[in-house]
């Protein structure tokens, strides 16, 4: 059973029954779902997530002025409920179950991955956002929202990026690619500086991963599961063996040679794409002119003037 189940049987075999007993009167405003960090929140969790930070739980959600009438009384119901589910135990950390779970006011549990206790509406404020902090904010699920205000923020979340912010970021990483995979690397094996040039390889990995998660309009999660991630996405999720097998080798003359031509196979498969999804009218692997072509098609003219990097 993953977490994400666990926790949500949990929620109804014991804190349905708890809320309806002692909080009837404002249950409509009452919040209640998993969602956040931790590997379960992906339904990426397996037994060996069991070790830290894992317990039968869920979140509460509660504006300010609400947590200010009841929040406190809420906190402690949540203690109270049993501390062993199915086998599992409930984490001891705080009184109200672990910083993961518990009650959290609205504003505050927003707050603490965007920046703001609501949505993103300016470019500026997209592109500060790390990927991985949106991704943590509408991942999940919730299990009931009468009021819908905490759903709200999410749902907003959840479209991914507006599509001026979401072509600055694809402009940018292509550009990234071009530089350190199709220019860069070849210009530090030539120097004999190997280890820069493995870096330029892990570079052009990671902007090609971000670059998938984009021209699938998602959210990039935390770094160790951006492949695991990478697999549920319906476009070139495909490029996944080539660009392991691109980190993993080396970099004698036939291995370097061997990379040069798999970066090319990959850009060739992003160029499909963005001819696809009409960001170029022409394919290939100049990916330098594809970035600002893309970023050409930006609408709002202060983003699309923005320095092409501002968006990394």
């Amino acid at each position: 059973m993953g977490g994400l189940e666990l926790c949500e049987k949990f929620y109804n075999a014991y804190g349905k029954e708890a809320l309806c007993a002692e909080f009837s009167d404002v249950l409509s405003r009452i919040a209640v779902g998993l969602v956040g960090q931790g590997s379960e929140c992906f339904g990426f969790d397996d037994a060996l997530s069991q070790d830290h930070d894992f317990e039968p739980g869920f979140c509460l959600w509660v504006t300010k002025a609400d947590y200010d009438d009841f929040g406190f009384r809420l906190e402690r119901m949540y203690a109270k409920l049993p501390k062993e589910f199915k086998g599992f135990h409930r984490l001891t950390l705080s009184p109200v179950g672990g910083s993961r779970h518990g009650v959290f006011c609205i504003e505050d549990f927003y707050a603490s991955f965007l920046g703001s206790p609501s949505a993103p509406v300016s470019p500026e404020h997209w592109l500060s956002i790390p990927p991985h902090a949106l991704a943590c904010a509408c991942n999940g699920k919730v299990f009931r929202d009468d009021a819908g205000i905490f759903s709200a923020i999410r749902n907003v979340l959840l479209l991914g990026y507006p599509e001026d912010v979401r072509l600055k970021k694809i402009a940018a990483h292509a550009a990234m690619m071009a530089q350190t995979g199709l220019y860069n690397y070849g210009r530090c094996l030539s120097r004999g500086e190997n280890g820069a040039a493995q870096l330029c390889v892990f570079a052009f990995v990671k902007h090609a991963i971000s670059l998938i998660y984009l021209l699938n309009n998602q959210y990039e999660p935390f770094y160790k599961w951006v492949y695991k991630g990478m697999r549920g996405l319906p476009l070139l999720s495909s490029l996944e063996k080539d660009l392991v097998v691109l980190s993993e080798g080396g970099n004698t003359p036939a291995e370097a040679t061997a990379k040069k031509k798999s970066m090319e196979k990959i850009c060739h498969a992003f160029s499909n794409e963005f001819k696809e999804q009409n960001l170029i009218a022409d394919t290939g692997c100049d990916f330098e002119k594809h970035a600002f072509l893309i970023q050409d098609k930006i609408a709002d003219p202060s983003l699309r003037n923005m320095h092409i990097m501002e968006a990394i």
